[in-house]
């Protein structure tokens, strides 16, 4: 579904992502793991056309990415974003319901509210949180409404940018679950960023270890813990010595 080749990209003297290359078969998972600053947001963005790489190539469904009507390209994705990243000004069901309300999938506001309403249940939220403000709203609550507007349009690939990031290891379970479920439901393909490797565990099919802007291991989750790859092991162990080194 997606595919990156030898993608590059440097701002200014500044080089981020050094040939990053790899492929996300669809209706699969993949997790990018790696520490701050390795390129993995740079990564998310060039696929989203956000940034646009300086060579290689990125593909979604085998096509060259063609950004000519960029809301028919970017209504093929969804997206949960760190900390949830709701309007404030907007009612839950409306920051659920934002990309029905406009554009290309523009729907009547009644049925965007109904399909809204739909989504949050699915997230597992009662009707009576549609009209509720996000300020009104638990840490908890406000990522379940984020994964809901991320999936309101039924898209095909869906990203996920430190989904659990602030919540409680209880609450990120809950996610993570949920996560899980939804993507296996739609039969969406999905990227993960995430340092949490909980949520590596119950989200991935496929993992990719980024560091210093290259792929240094890729494989499935299942091969992951038993990896001889010596940056893939100092990562999912957490241990200050090993390749990686420690900025202090």
């Amino acid at each position: 579904m997606i595919e990156l080749r030898n993608v590059h990209k440097a701002f200014g003297d500044t080089p981020v992502l050094r040939g990053v290359t790899f492929v996300v078969p669809k209706g699969e998972s993949m997790v990018v793991i790696g520490g701050s600053g390795t390129g993995k947001s740079v990564t998310l963005k060039c696929i989203l056309g956000l940034v646009e790489p300086d060579s290689g190539e990125i593909l979604v469904g085998g096509q060259p990415i063609r950004r000519g009507d960029r809301d028919a390209f970017l209504a093929r994705f969804g997206m949960l974003f760190q900390g949830a990243a709701l309007f404030d000004s907007l009612t839950v069901w409306q920051n659920v319901a934002f990309r029905l309300l406009r554009g290309r999938q523009k729907r009547p506001r009644a049925e965007a509210r109904e399909i809204a309403i739909e989504k949050l249940r699915r997230v597992g939220l009662k009707a009576e949180t549609a009209d509720l403000y996000p300020a009104e709203l638990s840490g908890g609550m406000q990522k379940r409404v984020g994964l809901a507007r991320a999936i309101a349009a039924d898209p095909e690939v869906i990203f996920f940018d430190e989904p659990t990031t602030g919540l409680d290891p209880i609450m990120a379970g809950v996610i993570n679950d949920l996560i899980r479920e939804i993507v296996v439901e739609m039969g969406a393909t999905a990227i993960t960023i995430t340092h949490d490797m909980t949520s590596v565990r119950a989200i991935a099919d496929d993992v990719a270890m980024l560091h210093d802007g290259v792929i240094q291991w890729t494989g499935p989750v299942s091969e992951m813990d038993g990896c001889s790859d010596p940056y893939v092991q100092q990562f999912i162990h957490g241990r200050a010595e090993g390749p990686i080194e420690a900025v202090r």
